[in-house]
């Protein structure tokens, strides 16, 4: 059941009144851009709009010193609107969070302010910790979604589209140990972990081949040695492996941990291997959901164009985790132009730019009117 077309463009009056207080936060946000649970500039700016607004933020709720909840409205439907708002490292917001977080917190503020009219219950939530921290998973075992009946956010891109492809996703770490010696006086006595770890790395790039053209892995070196003249004793690597779904990921990261134990026992090293929690599940839609965003997304004059026609979004997300387990959407909405990739400098422009802006505005209305649509549904 759709809500009433008053009811509608009045959350959308509400958005419209605090437009600029929407683009100032997007702007504050993307100039200061702060890593995974670091993000405490981000966490104050939107905990003080919302206490200025009437609602009590709970700030670093959840355990969670970046995480905060506020919420209005009781009885009827709980909806959470989440705002994502870490940034990357060297890029900043080239992942557009300053406009997640702006138009997740313009959607909230419109459905509070008609939530006891219509008998609907808003809950906002400052989600830490997207790129590789798992801030919703750490929420979600902590009860921040518990007694809501859906949850939604919008999420950038370069095109207006119903969902991102998502990959499930664990990141591991794999730390090898050798014998230090001296490389040139007796390399013989020595057991070279950064040996371990290219032979490793060689095992997965073979690997590559034989595993579905939907899975990936990709991995860095982040410790090498120190200087050439001494034989490595200590290497790490970081690994990703993503597979469409979480039984596949499994048994790809199996398949890689038999790699990285290969690449040990060849150099004669050990290594320990870690499973870096959290893991992201993929992402499942609820259609009823998607469908209202998509009716509201059209009356704002964009229509969510088909991924296979125009090139989708492959990525991982935490917000898998959520859908899992509460009925979610994870829209991408347009702020560059067709082919500007996210986790770029030149999407980034586009975020803090014009696009960027009537992406905050439109991605708010959007969302308050897909949230009082299920208010409307019933329980």
């Amino acid at each position: 059941m759709s809500a009433p077309r008053e009811a509608v463009e009045r959350a959308w009056a509400e958005v419209d009144r605090r437009r600029d207080v929407l683009l100032e936060v997007s702007h504050r946000i993307f100039e200061h851009p702060e890593l995974c649970f670091e993000e405490r500039h981000a966490h104050d700016l939107l905990c003080d709009v919302l206490e200025r607004e009437g609602l009590a933020p709970r700030r670093r709720a959840f355990g969670l010193d970046t995480a905060f909840a506020a919420e209005a409205g009781e009885g009827g439907p709980t909806v959470a609107v989440l705002c994502e708002y870490d940034a990357l490292p060297d890029i900043g917001h080239a992942c557009g969070h300053n406009v997640i977080a702006a138009a997740g917190l313009g959607a909230g503020l419109a459905a509070a302010a008609l939530a006891d009219e219509l008998g609907g219950t808003v809950r906002i939530l400052g989600t830490p910790a997207e790129e590789g921290g798992g801030g919703k998973v750490f929420m979600l075992r902590a009860g921040a979604f518990e007694g809501v009946d859906a949850a939604v956010m919008v999420h950038p891109a370069d095109h207006d589209l119903p969902t991102m492809q998502t990959l499930a996703i664990r990141r591991v770490r794999a730390t090898y140990h050798g014998r230090a010696s001296h490389a040139a006086a007796a390399p013989h006595l020595g057991r070279n972990a950064l040996d371990a770890a290219v032979l490793g790395y060689v095992n997965v790039a073979a690997l590559r081949q034989h595993i579905l053209p939907e899975e990936r892995v990709h991995g860095v070196f982040t410790d090498g040695g120190g200087k050439p003249n001494i034989v490595p004793k200590r290497a790490e690597m970081e690994w990703y492996v993503r597979s469409p779904t979480s039984q596949g990921l499994d048994a790809l990261t199996e398949r890689v941990r038999e790699c990285l134990l290969a690449g040990a026992a060849a150099a004669g090293c050990t290594v320990e291997l870690e499973l870096l929690e959290p893991a992201y599940a993929e992402l499942r839609d609820d259609e009823e959901l998607l469908e209202s965003y998509r009716r509201h997304a059209a009356a704002l004059g964009r229509e969510l164009q088909d991924p296979s026609v125009v090139g989708g979004v492959v990525g991982s997300t935490d917000m898998g985790n959520v859908s899992q387990v509460v009925p979610s959407i994870h829209p991408m909405i347009a702020v560059a132009p067709p082919g500007v990739s996210i986790h770029t400098p030149e999407f980034a422009e586009h975020a803090r730019g014009d696009a960027g802006d009537r992406a905050v505005i439109d991605g708010a209305k959007a969302l308050v009117g897909t949230v009082l649509d299920r208010w409307c549904s019933g329980d």
